[in-house]
């Protein structure tokens, strides 16, 4: 145990907390049990670790270990955290756990075992914790975390202090926000830079290589988690990265899944199933028409990559502007909203809202008769009436 608090001590000597993600303030970290799941790259480690800087006593009752570390070769986890508890431990955050054969049984040993110990945990966005073999999900409270929101983005770039805003709040104040928010900056500069290297948190340590860095993780993903956690055969990856290609050069995707799978070499079922792990895993969004959401055997209406980042990253001079628009649209508001393909415009939010996408000249020409219906418009600072500037939609988190 001595080994893995040296680990810990150097891993948070080197952690900065001059800008912290707001998720941190909406996590009960008094919870027994905590899981944060979310897909590689969007910064789990670094929230665990600075909610320990910033929030625990420096001592031995706190302990931060990566599963993956390969002390867990021969030690058990579940030993780890009773040797902990009887020297005093009263924190334990476990990083990767899917990284290790039979976590979730452990974790939940751990759990009816030592009331008094405080577990965080977090992997990857493909862990099945609802349906694990254990049920942890009575036991534990689980966030999902993804990448920078663009509000986050120019707080963190900018020292900036712009607060979360509710979509109900842009859509009924958008000209007193974006007055507030453009008087001191060149907001669409700085969008257009998020649109291209500003999802990922590690975006400014090396600029150079943010491509390089954001396809290895892709790599990771689509070569190691699929294929460990969700089954998929390796032998059909590389049908996978073309289509992941085609995503990003196209127009909004509107999927044809008898081509698809016969292009690929596989049954539409084993298809779908590939989109559906491919959604689990964040580096997709499948959007249906149907209130009810995607179910396994369900076609997907429409299909984005789940960032604007990644199209970049996979065909850097061939992104379509309508995509990159909806991509951008789709996955800031997913978020904390149910976004769906709406059947008279480009999507519904919340059954509720309806959007038209598109540039500065966007006409509501589809909208009229429509209720509660808006134009998210591109290149534009500032909106009236129902167009509204389409980077606002990225203060949403």
């Amino acid at each position: 145990m001595e080994y893995l608090f040296e680990r810990f001590r150097k891993k948070l000597a080197y952690t900065r907390t001059s800008f912290v993600r707001s998720i941190m303030d909406t996590i009960h970290w008094d919870a027994q049990l905590i899981g944060i799941r979310g897909a590689r790259g969007v910064g789990k480690t670094t929230l665990l670790l600075q909610y320990i800087k910033l929030h625990l006593p420096s001592d031995h009752t706190v302990l931060y270990v990566s599963l993956d570390n390969i002390w867990f070769t021969g030690n058990r986890l579940y030993n780890l955290a009773d040797d902990f508890v009887k020297n005093g431990g009263k924190y334990l955050f476990l990083d990767e756990v899917h990284k290790y054969p039979g976590w979730s049984q452990e974790i939940k040993n751990i759990y009816d075992d030592y009331p008094e110990l405080k577990v965080v945990f977090t992997g990857s966005s493909l862990l099945e914790i609802l349906n694990a073999k254990a049920d942890l999900s009575r036991r534990a409270i689980v966030y999902e975390i993804q990448g920078f929101s663009f509000r986050e983005y120019l707080n963190r770039n900018l020292n900036l202090h712009i607060p979360a805003c509710s979509m109900e709040e842009i859509l009924d104040h958008h000209m007193n926000l974006a007055q507030s928010i453009t008087s001191g900056i060149k907001v669409l500069k700085h969008f257009n830079d998020y649109l291209k290297n500003g999802y990922y948190p590690y975006y400014n340590e090396l600029p150079e290589l943010y491509y390089q860095r954001m396809e290895e993780v892709v790599n990771m993903i689509l070569e190691i988690e699929l294929p460990a956690l969700r089954g998929v055969d390796s032998s059909y990856i590389p049908k996978v990265k073309q289509l992941l290609l085609v995503l990003a050069e196209s127009v909004p995707f509107i999927p044809n899944i008898s081509k698809l799978s016969e292009r690929i070499g596989i049954t539409r079922i084993g298809l779908l199933n590939y989109l559906r792990a491919l959604g689990d895993a964040g580096l997709i969004i499948n959007l249906s028409k149907g209130s009810s959401g995607i179910t396994r055997l369900q076609k997907p209406d429409k299909i984005f990559l789940e960032n604007t980042n990644i199209m970049f990253a996979i065909a850097p001079e061939n992104t379509n502007k309508g995509n990159l628009r909806e991509t951008f649209f789709v996955n800031q508001l997913s978020y904390d909203y149910r976004v769906q393909v709406s059947e008279q415009s480009d999507f519904l939010v919340d059954g509720k809202y309806t959007f038209e996408i598109g540039g500065k000249d966007k006409k509501s020409t589809q909208l009229t008769g429509i209720d509660n219906a808006y134009i998210a418009a591109d290149d534009i600072e500032f909106g009236f009436g129902n167009k509204i500037p389409l980077w606002m939609f990225g203060l949403t988190y």
